[in-house]
This record gives structure tokens, sequence and C-alpha cells, in this order.
């Protein structure tokens, strides 16, 4: 039986071992996945003893996406975007290949919610690795403009700068007076029940406000975005299985279904 897991440190939180074994359900795979605490300073060896064991394929989690990114022969146009990968699988030539499905996690979760995203004018918060994952993929969707706001500008001038004219940036105080239809936030900024320091009218002509984080009840930006009257607003839970459902299909050839794992996380998740 093939082997898969996800790496992380902590791990003991993820949910990646339920939505993986849901889709091996869905699709009558026949495959084993597990959750496995790596060392902070081991992910290599980790890696190593899974692969010798059986293992084919696995998701990386915080904090070895960027080890996963230097350890990979072969990697994909969005890993090299994102500078990170967060799939690693062994091809038929043996070699270890590394991919990102973040983004099209994120892309695949906004249309489920009916976004338009063609010429959409995006407003996205945080300039770590969670956003630099994801603008690739947004673009290639056909996102009009996306402005990176950060903390401090640099770090989101170093992202836009990887990209064409269609991506700017600046800090939370200098965010151009535009009509930001989608605004998401991709700082760790919930963790700590905080949200990002802007102003409420960059909110103004926001259709939906989305939080790459997920937990039983809104995170902070959420709420402060409901509180201003942004009438839609959406966490990362499906953008967790829209990923997922990406890996799944590029280790076993087949794309499940998001809705009834969606359904049953979400159950678990918010009650």
């Amino acid at each position: 039986m093939d082997r898969y897991a996800v790496f992380g440190n902590p791990i003991g939180h993820s949910k990646s071992p339920l939505i993986h074994r849901c889709f091996a359900e869905q699709t009558a795979q026949q495959m084993s996945y597990d959750a496995i605490l790596a060392p902070v300073d081991g992910f290599a060896d980790s890696w190593q003893a899974f692969v010798a064991s059986g293992g084919r394929g696995a998701n990386v989690t915080v904090p070895f996406k960027e080890v996963a990114f230097a350890l990979a022969s072969r990697l994909s146009d969005r890993a090299k975007q994102a500078g990170a990968v967060n799939t690693l699988y062994i091809d038929n030539k043996g070699q270890l290949c590394g991919d990102n499905t973040d983004g099209l996690g994120l892309v695949a979760d906004l249309q489920r919610l009916g976004v338009k995203l063609e010429q959409t004018q995006l407003l996205l918060l945080g300039a770590g690795g969670a956003s630099r994952g994801v603008v690739g993929p947004l673009l290639a969707a056909g996102v009009g403009q996306i402005h990176i706001a950060n903390r401090t500008a640099d770090k989101a001038q170093v992202i836009a700068g990887l990209f064409d004219c269609r991506v700017t940036a600046s800090g939370f105080t200098d965010i151009p007076h535009q009509p930001w239809s989608l605004v998401i936030n991709a700082t760790s900024s919930g963790l700590t029940q905080q949200r990002p320091d802007i102003s409420a009218s960059h909110l103004k002509y926001c259709e939906l406000a989305y939080d790459m984080l997920y937990g039983k009840e809104p995170t902070a930006f959420l709420s402060w975005c409901q509180q201003q009257g942004v009438e839609r607003c959406a966490d990362g839970i499906g953008m967790l299985v829209a990923q997922a459902a990406e890996s799944f299909a590029i280790w076993r050839g087949v794309k499940p279904e998001l809705e009834p794992v969606l359904e049953k996380l979400t159950a678990l998740v918010k009650t």
C-alpha cells in the first residue's frame, strides 16, 4: 500500500489525515496517510526514513515548506513562484518533485464561493509565505490588480517585484484608496486574536472578506469586517480542503469531490 503523510512541527492539530482518508475512500484509492512530527532541524532525515518505509508523497506544513523547496530535485513553476513547497512526490524516474497547491486551493475556494475573479481589484494583507504562494495563481485566474499591504512595506515590495505591474505593494498606512472588491487576510494575526491594522475605508467596496485562517469562531479580522458592514465573509477551511484535493490529484491522478469532505470537516470544526 502506498504511503503518504503530512510533515510539520507541531502537527497534532492537522486535519490533513482526515481529509485525505476521506478522499481515498471516495475515489477507491488504496493508500494510507499519516501525520508525522519531524524535528525542527531534522526534516530531511525524517523524509528519507519515510521514503525508505514506502512513502510516495507528502504534504509539508510549517516550518518545513522552505526546507522541502531546497530538498526537491525538480520544482513546478508554482513552487518556484512561491519559494516554498507544500507537496512532495517521487516521479517515475525516482526524482523528488516539489509543488505548491496553496494558490490553486485559494482560487478554487473563491470560485466555489461564487467570486468573479476576472479583472477583480484585490487587496492582499500580509507579505509572508502565504501571500507569495497565492499571487501567481490569482493572476492566472484573471485577477486584474493585486495590492500587497504589510506592516513593513519592504517585505511586500519584494514579493511584488517578482511579478508584473498588476502587483503593487505598500505598508498598511499607505494602501491606495481604490474600490477593493476582494480583501484577503494572509497574515497570522488571527492566531493571537488580532487583525491587520488597516483603515476601515478600504472595505467600502468589499464584496467578500476572506481570511486564510479558520477556526470554530470567526477570526478577529472577519469579525471586524462584519462590524464594518461587509456582507460576505469566509475563512480558509475551504482553501484547506481544495489545496489538499490538488495534492491528492498530483499523487493519484484523480480529482476528488470537495463538497462532501468540506461538509464533514466544517461540521467537525464548527460544532
